[in-house]
């Protein structure tokens, strides 16, 4: 779809097309960023109209107010409609067995398409399929065998450790939360975090 610039007439064009095709409609790949930019523009207009001291400017105000609520409107409607389309395309994915063309959803919405597919599959196999073959629904999504190299791999960013004295909880440096901590209490840590609470001797290594 060609770049489009956005005004209240274009948000409107866009809404009115989603609500009367059936199909999900085509978008620029950059509308979230241009609805973002057309936001803020209309909002610095109306601080803009705010801090001027005029009584005659209320009507102003009221204009610009209400055009921004109806913005968010149309956009709050346009997400919803995208939305429950993209939830019937992951329905009918699941149930058909069959990927559909995500190239007209923005990566955002493929991103959600691709998040429900997973599920609708998920649980129509755990569940419907148990009880067609004479089981009860089971939901334990089975786990892709990893490959040596990998487990091995990630088995050395970690190391286990035994804490020699009680540790709040505290942020590591990946912005992780960690703890509470309490004496003799064991876990597998970051290498990194492991290594700073070993030498400033707050716990000690085990090695297996």
């Amino acid at each position: 779809m060609p770049d489009v610039i956005i005004t209240y007439e274009t948000l409107y064009e866009i809404l009115r097309r989603e609500k009367y095709k059936t199909e999900l409609q085509p978008l620029d790949k950059d509308f979230f960023k241009n609805v973002l930019n057309y936001l803020r523009e209309k909002q610095e207009i109306l601080d803009s109209q705010k801090n001027k001291e005029s009584f005659f400017n209320f009507t102003e105000i009221q204009k610009t107010q209400t055009q921004l609520d109806n913005i968010k409107k149309i956009l709050k409607e346009l997400y919803e409609r995208r939305e429950n389309k993209i939830v019937q395309i992951a329905m009918f994915s699941s149930r058909s067995k069959t990927k559909n063309d995500t190239s007209i959803m923005l990566p955002e919405e493929k991103s959600l398409y691709e998040h429900l597919d997973k599920i609708f599959s998920t649980h129509r196999e755990g569940i419907l399929h148990s009880l067609l073959s004479y089981n009860l629904p089971n939901l334990a999504e089975k786990e892709k065998p990893k490959d040596i190299k990998t487990e091995r791999k990630e088995q050395e960013k970690i190391k286990l450790i035994r804490f020699l004295h009680a540790i709040p909880k505290f942020v590591g440096d990946d912005l992780n939360v960690y703890g509470p901590f309490e004496e003799e209490d064991i876990s597998s840590l970051p290498i990194d975090i492991a290594n700073i609470l070993i030498k400033k001797q707050r716990a000690e290594e085990i090695k297996i």
